[in-house]
């Protein structure tokens, strides 16, 4: 067993946790920070890279080189989609959307990549998408207006590309961590910078920029650093458990420190995302590791 992965990954999901609670002390939009972000991990990242020397003996192909540009794409969108979420709903249902990701994973992976999908994972994937309609509200859904500035859409958009952000990445196994996330926040800083508004820069307060630059260089630069080059020396299964941290200290934060209290339905929703997540993820696979 990798420890020192598992404590990458691990400090990496709980640094990753407090994300929802610096955006909304930001100041800024999504697309906005987004484009600080990308360029403050770029900054960080390709700093780091040169430091250690590592672009001295990158192993460049082709073919992963234009995967990353790709999973680049998608993270930016992961990240802009995320943030409009934080921006319409509360941290602790968007985070809770936002994680079902791995069950988009497993799905993509039986349509795409003629993976079996079971019984179990398809109960799961309708346990999930109950729980998604109890935490946004069932009244939400009888008017479209009212469905749509829910927030919803935004988390489920992010769910999607965080999914293609994983599938994507796995692929790529030559690049070093560095070389992986520097270009993917470079691709970030040009998507962006056409729709970015500089005005909305203007009149921050330092505590504003403070935020803002913590969601860049802690948040993007090092936690994403820690991610990626852990989970490549880590098992599919202690990866889809670890990531949970995520979701955990993004609850107890917005319950703790911004007064979020769910109702009991959107608990009964949360129980049920996360309820299905875990065993679509973890039982299933240790019950065929029992077998072997």
């Amino acid at each position: 067993m990798n420890i020192s992965a598992i404590i990458k990954l691990t400090v990496s999901m709980a640094l990753f946790g407090s994300i929802g609670f610096f955006t909304v002390h930001t100041g800024v939009p999504a697309t906005e920070l987004v484009f600080v972000r990308c360029i403050c991990a770029t900054l960080f990242l390709g700093g780091m890279w040169l430091v250690t020397s590592g672009h001295k003996t990158e192993k460049w192909d082709k073919k992963e080189i234009v995967r990353t540009l790709i999973c680049g794409v998608f993270i930016v969108l992961n990240w802009v989609f995320l943030f409009k979420a934080f921006e319409e709903m509360s941290i602790s249902i968007a985070i809770s959307i936002y994680n079902l990701a791995p069950i988009f994973v497993l799905i993509f992976g039986a349509l795409f990549l003629k993976e079996k999908m079971t019984i179990q994972a398809l109960l799961a994937t309708l346990t999930c998408f109950i729980g998604s309609m109890f935490i946004i509200g069932l009244n939400n859904f009888l008017s479209l207006s009212e469905f749509m500035k829910s927030g919803f859409i935004w988390a489920l958009l992010s769910a999607l590309f965080y999914a293609f952000t994983m599938l994507t990445s796995k692929t790529i196994t030559k690049l070093s961590s560095y070389a992986l996330t520097f270009i993917q926040t470079a691709v970030g800083i040009v998507i962006l910078f056409p729709f970015v508004d500089f005005s909305l820069f203007e009149g921050l307060t330092t505590t504003n920029w403070l935020y803002i630059l913590g969601t860049g260089f802690i948040h993007t630069g090092f936690v994403y650093y820690l991610f990626f080059d852990s989970i490549r020396s880590l098992s599919t299964i202690l990866v889809s458990v670890l990531v949970f941290i995520d979701p955990v200290v993004a609850i107890l934060l917005d319950m703790l420190l911004l007064d979020f209290m769910p109702s009991f339905m959107q608990t009964v929703g949360i129980a049920l995302i996360f309820g299905g997540i875990f065993y679509t993820i973890y039982v299933p696979k240790k019950r065929r590791l029992s077998q072997v």
